[in-house]
């Protein structure tokens, strides 16, 4: 792991856990209703102020708590062009199977790349600490699979290229 991940992660990590103290609140507004306060923002006494852990430009994380919801999300690094390519059809692949996956949200706030909501009743039904390191987890694995796919599409080119060039020798 390179030196300045580690901490950027364990910012992540701290900030998260502090983040995840979440209950069950209804609505304020509408009786018998329980929805995400960061989502509706029906109340701005229920929400809490949002931090933002950023390894440099391009890479940082937006944390948004609230009284019983948390959103999450994720710049992930794009360097050239075609990082940016594999980056957005990778996070929409992920998106448009979120329901698959219980926290992430369809679609991520602008300027970011992916988001997850993570709720009181994520929190009482999952362990927090295992819904942390997930997130954790998934930072650092996206990274390894852009990288991955970036190598193997070079690859992919330099092949067909090749092969492409041998019929003019």
């Amino acid at each position: 792991m390179s030196a300045t991940l580690q901490p950027y992660l364990e910012a992540v990590r701290h900030t998260l856990q502090a983040a995840l103290c979440l209950e069950q609140f209804s609505s304020q507004v509408v009786e018998r209703h329980n929805k995400p306060e960061v989502e509706v923002q029906t109340s701005k006494e229920l929400l809490m102020t949002p931090v933002v852990v950023a390894r440099n430009k391009q890479e940082r994380v937006l944390i948004e708590p609230s009284v019983n919801s948390v959103r999450i999300s994720i710049a992930i690094k794009q360097s050239d062009e075609i990082e940016k390519i594999l980056c957005h059809k990778f996070t929409r692949f992920m998106c448009q199977r979120a329901d698959n996956f219980f926290v992430l949200r369809r679609k991520p706030l602008p300027g970011y790349d992916i988001s997850f909501l993570i709720t009181a009743s994520h929190t009482e039904a999952m362990f927090k600490h295992k819904l942390v390191d997930f997130l954790l987890h998934f930072m650092q694995e996206i990274d390894k699979e852009i990288s991955e796919m970036k190598l193997s599409l070079n690859a992919r080119a330099r092949v067909s290229a090749e092969e492409f060039l041998k019929r003019f020798n």
